[in-house]
Parts: C-alpha cells; sequence; structure tokens
C-alpha cells in the first residue's frame, strides 16, 4: 500500500472516529433523556449523590447526566427546593434548570386549625421544614411578644387562606411571611370596621373564632355576630355554649368528647367560660377563616339576643329577642336532643 492510501484510510479512519466521538459527545449533552414528568424535590443540604438518587427515577441514562452536570459544575452549585421536570429534556436543559434554582412555587393553604400543633403539622405537610421546627418557630415566645400578641391570641396571626411559598422555605420565613399577610389582611377598609366596633384586631379574630364554631353556615354568620356584639353592647355575657366547650377540652384534653352543654358545665372555673365573665375570652377559641372575621367586620342588622339550635333546619339556628321566646325554643331543642340519645 502507498503512502497516498494509507493517509487517505488513516484520515477516513480518524473522520469516523471522532464523528463516532463527537455524536456521543453531543448525545451526552443534547439527547433526550427524562422520561416522564413530575417534580422533585431536593432538600437543604443535599450533596450531589443525594441528588442523583433523587433523580434517577427520571432518568433514562444516569451516566451521561452525571457526565454533563460535571462538566458544567453542578456538584458544587446545588441548589434546593422543588423542581419541574417535563418529560424529554436534555441533560444540558436538566442542569440549567437545576443550577437556576428556578423552583416551582408551593400553594399552601390551611383552615380552621385550632391549635399550634395542628397548624403546624398541616403546614409540615406542605413544605421541608417538619412539625417540630414548624412548631417551634411559632411558639416562639420571644417572637409572640416582640410582634404584640400574647401567648393565648397568637393563633389569630395565621389567617386561612392559600398562600404562595417555596418548597424549601424555612419555618421562620413561613412564621415572618404570616405576619407580613396578616397585616396586608387588615387593611384600611377593615381596619375602620373594627374602629367604628370599638373592637381591636384580636378581639375581632376572638369574636369571629366563637362565631366559627357556632355555625358552620356561611351566611348564617353576619347574624350570629351581630346578636354577640348585641349582648356586647349591652354589656351582657357571651353566654357562648363553644367557649365552654373549648374549656372543657382544655381541662380534660383535646379528647374529651362534647356532643351536649350540661347545666353543670357553666360552672367551670375558666377565663374562657362566657357564662361568668363578661366581655370577650382572652383569645380565640378556633381559628376563624375569613368569612367569620368578614361577618364580625359586617354584621346583619338585627335586635335578637337570644338563639338555640334548630331542630327543623338543621345546622342552623332560631333566634330570638326575648327570654321567653328563646326558652320555648331550648325547650323543644333540649326535649329533641334527648329523644336523639344524646346525653352528653
Amino acid at each position: 500500500m502507498n503512502l497516498k492510501k494509507l493517509f487517505f484510510l488513516i484520515s477516513f479512519l480518524i473522520l469516523i472516529i471522532g464523528g463516532v466521538l463527537g455524536y456521543n459527545f453531543y448525545s451526552k449533552i443534547y439527547k433526550p433523556n427524562t422520561t416522564k414528568e413530575g417534580f422533585l424535590y431536593i432538600p437543604s443540604a443535599s450533596n450531589f449523590e443525594d441528588v442523583e438518587n433523587l433523580i434517577r427515577p427520571f432518568l433514562k441514562r444516569v451516566k451521561p447526566f452525571t457526565w454533563v452536570a460535571t462538566k458544567k459544575n453542578y456538584p458544587n452549585t446545588i441548589k434546593p427546593g422543588k423542581y419541574h421536570i417535563t418529560k424529554g429534556l436534555n441533560n444540558n436543559e436538566l442542569i440549567n434548570l437545576l443550577r437556576s434554582g428556578k423552583q416551582t412555587t408551593v400553594k399552601l393553604s390551611f383552615n380552621n386549625q385550632d391549635t399550634f400543633e395542628k397548624l403546624a403539622g398541616r403546614i409540615a405537610e406542605q413544605i421541608e421544614p417538619d412539625s417540630i421546627a414548624v412548631l417551634k418557630s411559632i411558639t416562639n415566645s420571644s417572637f409572640i411578644t416582640e410582634v404584640g400578641f400574647t401567648t393565648n391570641a397568637a393563633l389569630s396571626m395565621y389567617i386561612p387562606n392559600t398562600y404562595e411559598f417555596y418548597w424549601n422555605t424555612s419555618a421562620e420565613s413561613f412564621r415572618n411571611k404570616m405576619l407580613v399577610e396578616y397585616d396586608k389582611f387588615w387593611n384600611v377598609s377593615r381596619l375602620e370596621k373594627a374602629k367604628k366596633l370599638n373592637l381591636s384586631k384580636t378581639e375581632v379574630i376572638t369574636l369571629a373564632s366563637i362565631v366559627q364554631k357556632e355555625t358552620a353556615v356561611i351566611k348564617e354568620r353576619p347574624m350570629v355576630a351581630k346578636l354577640y356584639l348585641n349582648r356586647l353592647n349591652d354589656k351582657w355575657p357571651l353566654q357562648a355554649d363553644p367557649t365552654i366547650i373549648f374549656a372543657l377540652k382544655k381541662e380534660f384534653g383535646a379528647n374529651f368528647i362534647i356532643k351536649r352543654v350540661l347545666t353543670k358545665d357553666l360552672e367551670i372555673n375558666s377565663p374562657y367560660n362566657t357564662y361568668k365573665n363578661s366581655g370577650l375570652p382572652p383569645g380565640p377559641i378556633a381559628m376563624p377563616d375569613i368569612s367569620s372575621i368578614d361577618a364580625v367586620l359586617n354584621p346583619a342588622l338585627h335586635n335578637y339576643y337570644y338563639m338555640c339550635a334548630s331542630i327543623t333546619s338543621i345546622g342552623k339556628h332560631e333566634f330570638a329577642k326575648t327570654l321567653s321566646q328563646h326558652n320555648k325554643n331550648a325547650t323543644k331543642y333540649q326535649k329533641w336532643l334527648s329523644k336523639q340519645g344524646v346525653n352528653r
């Protein structure tokens, strides 16, 4: 074989080898490698090995991902969070997404959590911190005092709604944002309405919590709110059964079941006993939703002072202006309870 043929043969082999290497190089970077759509959650303090294990179910081939990640220095720039992985991403696109830190936000929601423990559990289901970390943060006494709440009233800072968060938000950042959202909620209009009622923000939410527990019927809440406002304005005790139930649960435990408030229950010594104590209790007895808060701020117009659960419209109430009419309603209701076998 002459030198000319040998040169062309070597050149041809180099081209083929170069083509194969180039194709492999190109494939590692640009060939689609994600096989399904979903969310990748990268916890804080994760290393590259952790990310490899977490992302493995999304990949057709792991080694090319690792190779590209190393070339793009991703192992040293890991950003925790929730990432939306789409099907058909190549390794270059995937690494660019993870390096960018462009997370998908979490629509965090909660409602009617009547204790800090329940609130912490609900929040921990939706963002990275566990319930212990969340509970420790939201019950921090220094923070509660600093922002102007008492321990009994601190739950009122958390307005039930849906909020946008990053998944890897810290427990403290969650708490701090809730304070910001609380301040946003109390806009000029709501503050003016509270002032006209001669109530503070905490007092509005405390009364709203009673309304919340008193009726699940949203349209009835302004009626119930006005009834309690009538009593407050005329210096009557609220005499709200939900506060008695709250006091009993504080005394005997959250699992204490009460379907019927008895006369003897009204004697419990508690600041939450609104039969013995005038005015509002020291804090909310539950976490009222916005409809209950706005019911207090926008009460119905009426002169009712009494109410009793209805036996004809279950879930609603019979309202009365006089004690004699209320006693008739109450007698019917007590007889109905006894007939149903509800003794406690």
